[in-house]
């Protein structure tokens, strides 16, 4: 039996209760409201950018360069992430192919900038290149995230570099270029770089000076001829022929004096071209950055060389061998060591994790721990792949292969859009 007096208690019991209850679920629900609302302001759109002999959506027949017979950007689409292509001059210089990739994303004239154009003799303003945009918004408010593979993980930083920084034209007045002649400091949320020579390839060095790269240049040939692929060189003044055949092409592309600069990406991908371009462009203090590593060789004991795993693709097996065994030097005579020997075929493993071989000194960099407090102003090394250069990003893959592929940068994706803002 409950008399009033205690029946009364109760009622006030239960109605505290209910109180509490009442007052628990609004705050979760509050909490909750403003958690998806802080989410989804940074849920900024990701760009993928490709590395050396790289190509658009619209090139290659539909073969994706970023998920070959998949398709990485429509997956991630798919599953809700705002995700753009870019297309950029395959073997243009680090600094040619920032400027395009800005143009690309936010839209108008390319403008290589009037001393740099000077310098190199490239037409500043190539009218072919002039874009509507594939993000107009950007800015300082409406930042992006950069995922660079190969060549595109330095690219990406050297957009930044050319965004942070103003230059001055041949006359030390201000560059006219909105991208060149101010600063526009936060317009990048992260850099993701994936197999990028940050020190630079000793491939580049190994390989004929007269023809760079020589192996991948026919195996593009070999699958698209010259009719879905063009080189981008309208800066150089270079266009392609009417019914030029893809080796006429490329010795066209390959006789112009562009090649003996150091504007262009043979000298870029050296670990010489590396070290002038690490000299000044530096981690930024307001961006976060991430590198994946590849790595498709194996160290004879016999020999002390790596050689390339059996897995490996047929087509940069010769180069996993150079690469294994040689070495490779700076312009003030140091050389590189047995530790660049481990390679994907393309790149040195010890060039992946992050710049290091700067006149000034390395950017900061740590291993990645999920679930670790992420700090802007350092690289994240995610780990080293085993896998070549080319099937990381999703060619020849089967399809098991393909689906975990898919769900790496699905994970990645994830994670770029739970960073703090």
């Amino acid at each position: 039996m409950i008399d009033g007096g205690n029946l009364i208690i109760l009622k006030i019991r239960v109605f505290n209760i209910s109180c509490f209850t009442k007052n628990l679920i609004r705050q979760i629900f509050l909490l909750s409201l403003l958690t998806c609302f802080s989410f989804a302001q940074n849920r900024y759109p990701i760009i993928l950018v490709h590395g050396f002999l790289g190509w658009g959506p619209e090139e290659m027949g539909g073969y994706k360069y970023w998920g070959g017979k998949y398709d990485i950007e429509q997956d991630l689409k798919d599953r809700g992430f705002e995700v753009f292509t870019v297309s950029i001059g395959p073997v243009s210089s680090n600094w040619d192919r920032a400027v395009e990739l800005y143009y690309q994303i936010k839209g108008g004239q390319v403008d290589y900038g009037q001393a740099h154009s000077i310098q190199f003799g490239l037409l500043q303003k190539p009218e072919e290149k002039k874009y509507p945009g594939l993000y107009p918004q950007w800015d300082q408010d409406h930042p992006v995230h950069l995922i660079g593979h190969s060549m595109g993980g330095q690219t990406v930083r050297m957009l930044q570099y050319l965004l942070s920084s103003d230059f001055n034209t041949n006359q030390g007045k201000k560059d006219e270029s909105f991208l060149l002649g101010r600063e526009n400091i936060g317009w990048i949320k992260s850099i993701t770089t994936m197999s990028a020579p940050h020190n630079g390839t000793t491939l580049s060095d190994i390989l004929s000076s007269n023809i760079p790269f020589l192996q991948d240049f026919i195996a593009v040939a070999a699958v698209v001829g010259n009719k879905f692929y063009d080189f981008d060189l309208q800066q150089w003044g270079f266009r392609r022929l009417n019914d030029e055949s893809w080796l006429d092409y490329f010795r066209h592309m390959r006789e112009h004096p562009a090649w003996k600069t150091k504007n262009i990406s043979a000298f870029d991908l050296s670990i010489e071209g590396a070290r002038q371009m690490n000299s000044i462009v530096h981690a930024s203090s307001d961006c976060y950055y991430f590198s994946f590593a590849t790595s498709n060789t194996t160290l004879d004991p016999g020999s002390q060389r790596h050689i390339p795993e059996q897995d490996m693709s047929f087509i940069i097996r010769a180069n996993a061998r150079f690469m294994g065994m040689k070495k490779a030097y700076w312009a003030d005579g140091s050389v590189t060591d047995s530790t660049w020997f481990e390679n994907d075929g393309i790149v040195n493993t010890n060039s992946m994790a992050g710049p290091t071989s700067g006149l000034f000194g390395a950017d900061p960099i740590a291993n990645y721990r999920p679930g670790e407090l992420l700090m802007p102003g350092q690289w994240y090394f995610m780990g080293t792949t085993k896998m070549d250069h080319k099937r990381f990003i999703g060619h020849g893959l089967n399809q098991q292969e393909g689906e975990k592929m898919l769900q790496l940068f699905f994970r990645h994706a994830e994670l770029l859009w739970d960073l703090e803002k």
